[in-house]
This record gives structure tokens, C-alpha cells and sequence, in this order.
């Protein structure tokens, strides 16, 4: 703009131009010259407005300096003059920082983000990409949240692919061999299938429901972790693998009585230990300590039938055993499986299928296996508290403090959930009061809530005595059809004509855990039944015998000294009192069809 003075013709502008030479030096880069040409005629004529003039042609390169920072990240954005051209230039000196605030919002959120920010003609490339013939093409009302730490829009494709169905259909089985075809969504966990199987199925929620991932083939199965993406779980099965619906009461049974479940003999420390077996807990939920687990169990050779007893130690990094003896030595240690991407297995029929030493036989599966038997790492121990103890730890060893929230939100739950939507219990559990048969009539206990729990139960029409209307057939000398005959057959804890093995492995299947029992009919008199009692991991049969008096059928555990008028009374009454068993009835297997 100098340069265009000087060419001035002479008088006014001439005077102009001597006032322009006597203000600060600016540099040439500074006047924007094209951009702002010189109008001689309204410099002579307004001087005042020649000084506003200049003051904004400065104000004016000055924000376009401080700006340039902001545009130059952008290869293509920089602004642009009233000629059309692009304002490339070097850098801006430090001073202009001060003017840096008078930038606009959107510059300042801009800048203030540490990536690169695509050019201006590439994000609008990408804007016609998202408009899409189903979305109109309205204008961003917060352009400032466009950028790239925090993008609005979400491409095709750009979700998981797991997520791009909604929901799915997944057929479960229960164990009678029913099945229910259920539309879950795709990020639906088991303990929301649970719910929902519970829910349509009349069962009482009593948080014990489990689904059961079984595989037939390989004579595995396990139960599904209350965390576990049902739809992640499915993609890995095989054709003839498929989940089931049951009881497990042993889920988080080591909660609660963790003595039962880690046998000092078979725990080791790594570092010295502070407390007794919640300690043990901590530590198996801390990520920093190292508990192990240790002793002797069969191991299978991969590909091979053959078996072999090793020293085995579990560590948070997997299973290891010892090529010499019991020594824990690195150098004399070699590693067996890993249990981050594998799954812990039950043997369904070991000895049949693998011919395993033990009944006692878990699986260590990598997930990637789905019907192959030579990755797998089969392994057995000597008993039944052995095989609970290595299963519990692989299970706290992989998902750790999980396995904790998934036991504590259910009594969480339960203070916020309203009165209406809490379980129903069963008539049998409603009624459990504590009486005495050891006389011919029967007495209730002199106790203020007992002798009201009582008066509770007259209302009950099946708790009269064998002399009200028959419920199958009318009455005959010869064959009594009385109601205190058959009105157990309609409670869930009874099984009806099964075997001892069946029984066996009905308990099993629900959880090893103290309390936990069925009645059954008796296979070698046709008139008792047996009451099949789990305890300390040890599965008992008691044999319940029919014992007359005055005329009236009875049944009783201890030889006719506590009798009780049908078999639902002895339940409720054993569900209170310990008596001639080990311990009291808790938990009774049940089987629901769906």
C-alpha cells in the first residue's frame, strides 16, 4: 500500500501521503494491498475517517496474524481475501498471541484439541457420505462438537458386528428335555435370561438359576458366569451343543462357607499370609497377591489315551506342573493350559468317554475348540472336594472381582424391589413350624412365634389327618388312596420313581451344598420312600418307612420315634430341626419344564 501512495498525484493526496510516511513502519506483509485499494478522493476530502481507516486496516492484519495458527493445521481451510486468493504466509510473531482471544468458539475449541483436524473440503466429503436419502440434510446446531475427540455420527459398519442384529433367537433346554425358543437381545447376559426363563416360567427367583452350556460330543459342561454375553457364548458352540436350564446353588456357595471349598493342605501363599480363608478370598480377588493351589492330580496326554499323576500348582498365569517330583522350581516347572482364553469344564462320564482314573474329572477348553478332543487338557483328582477346590480357584484366578459383584447384586436388589414383585414361596415353605411327634398325637411347641405360625397352618385343608375324602380313587379296606398318601407328589422336591444313581446325579448337578435334598420313591420296598441328603460334599440316602398306629398310616425317619401323618410334615419339620440327619433340609432340587 506504500508503494501505491508514492504513485499519487500531486497536492491533497501529496499532503496524504507525507502523513502515511509519518506513522510506525509496517512491515510490507502487514497491508493487505489488493485487498484494501486506495480511494484518493475520500483521503482528501475526510481526514478523520483516513485515521479510522488506518486504525482498522491494522486491526484488521493483526486478527488475520493471530488466526493464522488456528487455520494453518488445515491444509485447505485457510481463509480466504477478498480477492479469492489464499492467505499463505510464514508464521505470525509471539506478539500476536494476545489477540488470540478474539478468535471465534469454534477455532478455540478446535485448537485446543491435540490431534490433527482434517481439512475443511475432506469433512465435508464425508458429510455427504452421511446424509443419507433417510436423513435430511439439516444443519449441525453445535458445530463445536464435531470434532474429532468426540465425532456425533457413526458410519456404516462402524459397530461390532455382534451388535449389528438387535436381537436373536436361542433355543433352551430343560432337563425333562423340553425347550423354549426365547428372542433375546444381543447384549442380554445369563442372569437376564435367567430372569426372564423365571419369569415366564412361574419359578421362584431365588437367584440360584443358572444356564448351562453343554456339549454332548465332548461330554462336557458348565455353567455360564451371570456376566456372560448369552450371543457371544452361542457363536461358540458346536451344532449339538446347546444351553440348559437349572439349579446350581453352589454358584457362590464359597462366599459363604469358603472352608468347605479350600483344604489347607492344597493352599500355598507366596507370600506370607495375613488371615484364614477370607483372607484367602482377598487375595484370589486382588490382582497384586499370589495364592496358589496345589497337589496331585491325573493329567491326560494330548492325543494320547494314556494318564499320568502329576504335581500340578495353579497361579494366576495358568496350570503348571513339575517335571521332578513336587518341586516348584522355574526351571522344573512346565505349563500345562492357560485360563484366559479357555473355559473350566465338568466331565459329564469320564471314564466312559476318556477313560479317566476318577468320577472326579474337570476340562480346561480353549475357546477357539468346538468339537476337536485333542486340545483339550483333561485332568482328574482323587475326590469330589478335590475337583470343587481347582474349579473354584480357576474360576476366582479368571474372573476375579466379578464373580464377587455378581454375588452381591442380587441382595443389593432385593431392599428396592416392592412388595408385590418379591418371590413367592411355596406352601411348604410357608408353613414350616416346629412340632413334636415323639407322642402318639402330635404337639406344637410352647413358643409365642412358633404356636402363631401354627394357627396359620389350620386354614390348610391338606394339613388334616388322613381321615377327610379320598383325592384319586374312593377308599377300600384294601387299598387306602387317603389324601396324606399322595399329596406329596405334588411338591418339586419330590421325584417319583428314579433311581439311586439318578438321584446322585440330580444333586450333583445343582450344587453340592449342605442342606441340598429330594425325596424319591424307595426301589426296594414299594411302600417307603428315601430322602437323598447332601453334606460336606457328600451325597447320603435315608429311608423313610410307613409305621401304623391305632389304625393310622404314619411315616418316619428314626424307627417310628418322631412319626409324622405325611411327608410333608416330616419336610417342614426336618427344614427346622436337625434330628437324626446330619444337617437341616435347605434346598430342595427341582425340575421346571419350560
Amino acid at each position: 500500500m506504500g508503494e501505491r501512495g508514492r504513485r499519487m498525484p500531486a497536492g491533497g493526496a501529496g499532503t496524504r501521503v507525507d502523513q502515511v510516511e509519518q506513522t510506525p513502519p509496517v512491515s510490507p506483509r502487514d497491508l493487505a494491498g489488493p485487498g484494501f485499494p486506495a480511494q484518493p478522493d475520500r483521503l482528501t476530502n475526510h481526514q478523520e475517517d483516513d485515521v479510522d481507516l488506518e486504525a482498522l486496516v491494522n486491526d484488521v492484519s493483526a486478527s488475520l496474524e493471530s488466526l493464522y495458527p488456528a487455520c494453518s493445521m488445515q491444509s485447505e481451510t485457510v481463509p480466504l481475501l477478498q480477492n479469492g486468493q489464499h492467505a499463505r504466509s510464514q508464521p505470525p510473531p509471539s506478539g500476536t498471541r494476545s489477540l488470540q482471544p478474539q478468535a471465534s468458539p469454534r477455532l478455540q475449541v478446535q485448537r485446543s484439541q491435540p490431534v490433527h483436524i482434517l481439512a475443511v473440503r475432506r469433512l465435508q466429503e464425508e458429510g455427504e457420505q452421511f446424509r443419507t436419502s433417510s436423513l435430511p440434510a439439516i444443519p449441525n446446531p453445535f458445530p463445536e462438537l464435531c470434532g474429532p475427540g468426540s465425532p456425533p455420527l457413526l458410519t456404516r459398519g462402524s459397530l461390532p458386528p455382534s451388535q449389528a442384529a438387535a436381537k436373536q433367537d436361542v433355543k433352551i433346554f430343560s432337563e425333562d428335555g423340553t425347550s423354549k425358543v426365547v428372542e433375546i437381545l444381543a447384549d442380554m447376559t445369563a442372569r437376564d435370561l435367567c430372569q426372564l426363563l423365571v419369569y415366564r416360567s412361574h419359578c421362584v427367583d431365588d437367584n440360584s438359576w443358572t444356564l448351562v452350556e453343554h456339549h454332548p460330543h465332548l461330554g462336557l459342561e458348565r455353567y455360564l458366569e451371570d456376566h456372560e454375553l448369552v450371543v457371544q457364548v452361542e457363536s461358540t458352540l458346536a451344532s449339538d451343543s446347546k444351553f440348559l436350564f437349572r439349579k446350581n446353588y453352589a454358584k457362590y456357595e464359597f462366599f459363604k462357607n469358603p472352608t468347605n471349598f479350600f483344604p489347607e493342605q492344597m493352599v500355598t501363599w507366596c507370600q506370607q499370609p495375613n488371615g484364614g480363608h477370607n483372607q484367602l478370598l482377598q487375595n484370589f480377588l486382588n490382582c497384586s497377591s499370589c495364592p496358589e493351589i496345589q497337589g496331585f492330580l491325573h493329567v491326560k496326554d494330548l492325543g494320547k489315551k494314556s494318564w499320568r499323576k502329576l504335581y500340578v500348582c495353579l497361579r494366576r498365569s495358568g496350570l503348571y506342573c513339575s517335571t521332578k517330583g513336587v518341586s516348584k522350581e522355574p526351571r522344573h516347572l512346565q505349563l500345562l493350559a492357560g485360563l484366559e482364553d479357555s473355559s473350566i469344564f465338568s466331565l459329564i462320564a469320564g471314564r466312559k468317554q476318556y477313560c479317566a482314573p476318577t468320577d472326579y474329572g474337570f476340562c480346561i477348553k480353549p475357546n477357539k475348540v468346538r468339537s476337536e478332543t485333542k486340545e483339550l487338557r483333561l485332568l482328574c483328582a482323587e475326590d469330589e472336594q478335590g475337583r470343587t477346590c481347582w474349579m473354584t480357584a480357576c474360576r476366582l484366578l479368571k474372573y476375579g472381582m466379578l464373580l464377587y459383584q455378581n454375588y452381591r447384586i442380587p441382595s443389593q436388589r432385593k431392599p428396592l424391589l416392592p412388595s408385590f414383585s418379591t418371590p413367592v414361596r411355596s406352601v411348604s415353605e410357608n408353613s414350616l413350624v416346629a412340632m413334636d411327634f415323639s407322642g402318639q398325637t402330635g404337639r406344637v411347641i410352647e413358643n409365642p412365634a412358633e404356636a402363631q405360625s401354627a394357627a396359620l397352618e389350620e386354614g390348610h385343608a391338606w394339613r388334616k389327618r388322613s381321615t377327610r375324602m379320598n383325592i384319586l380313587s374312593s377308599q377300600s379296606p384294601l387299598q387306602p388312596s387317603t389324601l396324606s398318601t399322595v399329596i406329596h407328589r405334588t411338591q418339586h422336591w419330590f421325584h417319583g420313581h428314579i433311581s439311586r444313581e439318578e438321584s446322585h446325579r440330580i444333586i450333583k448337578q445343582q450344587g453340592l451344598v449342605d442342606g441340598l435334598f429330594l425325596l424319591r420313591d424307595s426301589q426296594s420296598n414299594p411302600k417307603a420312600f428315601v430322602l437323598t441328603l447332601c453334606h460336606h460334599q457328600k451325597i447320603k440316602n435315608f429311608q423313610i418307612l410307613p409305621c401304623e398306629d391305632d389304625g393310622q398310616i404314619y411315616f418316619s425317619l428314626d424307627d417310628g420315634n418322631t412319626k409324622f401323618s405325611d411327608l410333608i410334615q416330616l419336610v417342614d419339620f426336618y427344614q427346622l430341626n436337625k434330628g437324626v440327619l446330619p444337617c437341616k433340609l435347605r434346598h430342595h432340587c427341582i425340575r421346571v419344564a419350560l
